[in-house]
């Protein structure tokens, strides 16, 4: 009679301890090899980053209408059904900066479209001689900008001023076709010759980091920055091809720092929260929870503004209804912000309305200063990029 074998049993990869689940009880790795096709590693990535399962149904509306919902729910340990809150505030974060940077690229900055490599081309087809004017002193300018700039090597310094001649000879040429006054040597005084707005910024020593007790490298570095800024605000001050490259640059900085900013600012409100609220006896956490879905509701709703910002330029100019409809809902998405950071408040730490609207103004006047400060340093940094 043939005798009963148990089956061999699956063991942990990591530490060989027999597996009665999906996961280790010993080491805690899971059984699930990483070795798998693309497709199965990108909605790993989906999933670790922005959780589209189920969860976000049972999020996002309670998260937008019903203020302190979601917190309370934490607190009382029900937490399977939602996002976590920090990545929950993290995603909204980037999507709704990610959408206000696409609406600030919709802008147009600078004069013109600049940047045309064909200056002596556009020279020669220029009608009249205002326009030749305009070409000589955008290409000028543009020239001078760089020319200023204290770390342009000597050499391209040299080739620019023979370059501006060379341009100057081209557009007296052009005059003279025209039959135009030419243009005067730099330097006579006439109306094209130009000089630079803050010029004089790029190259003063009194706008210099010379903090002794800092280290060498770390002046350095500050100093680097701030030759950047000043080169993009005097850039930015002077109309030219340069022009639209440097506010554009700008804006990128700043959009590329405001994220991180917001991910210190939120501690900060949880730490306020914490202060006028000490007696509720209620832990630093709980305040940060309050803060992350805090946080969350704005980010949420920064962009659906921007969104509905979209859709109005897109269908206004067709449907003239439609866009005095959307900015309805926008002008009720603004009211709706400061109410709900309210009710959210007074349902979460349960006190009467009379201290909670005394705090709620206590903290949003505190928190907007602080707000204010981290983000004018934060768009130091951002247009020093």
């Amino acid at each position: 009679m043939n005798e009963l074998k148990p089956s061999p049993a699956l063991l942990c990869a990591n530490c060989e301890t027999a597996l009665q689940g999906e996961f280790c009880h010993e080491c805690g790795q899971s059984i699930h090899s990483v070795l798998k096709p693309v497709s199965h590693m990108l909605e790993d990535a989906g999933d670790i980053f922005f959780h589209m399962d189920e969860r976000i149904v049972h999020t996002v509306p309670p998260l937008y209408t019903k203020p302190g919902f979601l917190t309370l729910e934490y607190f009382a340990g029900r937490r399977v059904r939602y996002i976590a809150p920090f990545r929950l505030m993290f995603v909204f974060c980037l999507i709704s900066f990610f959408f206000m940077h696409l609406a600030v690229n919709a802008v147009k900055f600078g004069n013109g479209e600049g940047g045309n490599s064909d200056t002596f081309g556009q020279m020669a087809k220029a009608t009249t001689a205002d326009e030749v004017h305009e070409i000589y002193r955008s290409e000028v300018r543009s020239m001078l900008t760089t020319q200023a700039d204290p770390n342009t090597p000597g050499v391209v310094k040299t080739s620019l001023t023979a370059v501006q001649g060379m341009l100057r000879d081209a557009a007296n040429r052009r005059l003279s076709e025209l039959k135009a006054p030419p243009i005067a040597e730099p330097g006579s005084g006439g109306e094209d010759d130009i000089k630079l707005k803050h010029a004089n910024v790029l190259n003063s020593e009194d706008l210099q980091f010379k903090v002794a007790w800092l280290p060498t490298a770390v002046n350095a570095r500050l100093n680097e920055g701030l030759d950047r800024l000043k080169l993009n605000f005097v850039q930015a001050s002077n109309p030219g091809p340069q022009q639209k490259e440097a506010i554009h640059r700008m804006f990128e900085g700043v959009f590329g720092v405001l994220p991180q900013t917001m991910f210190i600012m939120v501690p900060v409100f949880a730490l306020m929260l914490k202060l006028f609220y000490v007696f509720r006896r209620r832990l630093y956490v709980e305040h940060l929870i309050v803060a992350l879905h805090s946080h969350a509701f704005l980010f949420l709703s920064l962009m659906l503004l921007t969104l509905l910002g979209f859709a109005r330029n897109a269908l206004a100019p067709h449907l003239g209804f439609v866009g005095g409809v959307i900015s309805l809902v926008e002008f009720a998405v603004w009211i709706w912000m400061p109410v709900y950071l309210l009710i959210m408040q007074k349902r979460v730490y349960r006190q009467g309305w009379g201290m909670t609207i005394l705090k709620y103004w206590l903290i949003g006047s505190v928190y907007f200063w602080l707000l204010l400060f981290a983000l004018t340093i934060a768009i130091v940094i951002g247009i020093s990029h």
